[in-house]
């Protein structure tokens, strides 16, 4: 099994179903470690749909864009950690005008030497049309920077279409 894997893949393309099944071939407790901000009814609503499909095998630790602080709180006691998700993650970061290449950098020195597997969920924005805005211009940019960054250093990376798992970077 891969320590790193990177989940990637278009909207409701099945990232998050695979990645939980790919977490349970690990052994609980599991750590989940969202992203996402509820700011509104249908993320709200979202986000449910992930809590309810989960069991109580999984911890959720919720730190916003403490990303590797929460990596490194739970490295130990879990047999597996997911992050879900990357492109999220990335948009908070922009909202709080970090310096997007030293988180990545951060980030990726520390999934290079971790112990505990880790699995992350990300969006492929880069498929469609040129941006018209420069703010969505640069979120596909910085997205797709990151994106190849933890592909470089993850063990495997699969390519989510319509529910169906495609290996880009085998194990």
């Amino acid at each position: 099994m891969a320590r790193i894997l990177l989940i990637t893949g278009g909207a409701r393309s099945g990232k998050s179903t695979f990645a939980e099944d790919r977490a349970a071939a690990y052994a609980p407790p599991w750590a989940y470690l969202a992203t996402a901000e509820a700011r509104d009814t249908e993320m709200t609503a979202r986000i449910r749909l992930h809590q309810t499909r989960r069991g109580p095998d999984w911890h959720t630790h919720e730190d916003g864009t403490a990303l590797v602080e929460t990596l490194r709180r739970t490295e130990d006691g879990f047999g597996v950690r997911l992050v879900d998700c990357l492109t999220l993650w990335l948009s908070r970061l922009m909202e709080e005008d970090a310096d997007i290449a030293a988180e990545t950098g951060v980030l990726c020195d520390y999934l290079r030497g971790t112990k505990t597997p880790v699995i992350l969920v990300g969006n492929e924005v880069g498929l469609g049309i040129v941006p018209a805005n420069a703010l969505a211009r640069a979120f596909r940019d910085e997205a797709g920077r990151l994106n190849q960054a933890v592909a470089a250093v993850a063990d495997e990376v699969v390519f989510m279409v319509a529910g169906l798992p495609m290996t880009v970077k085998p194990a």
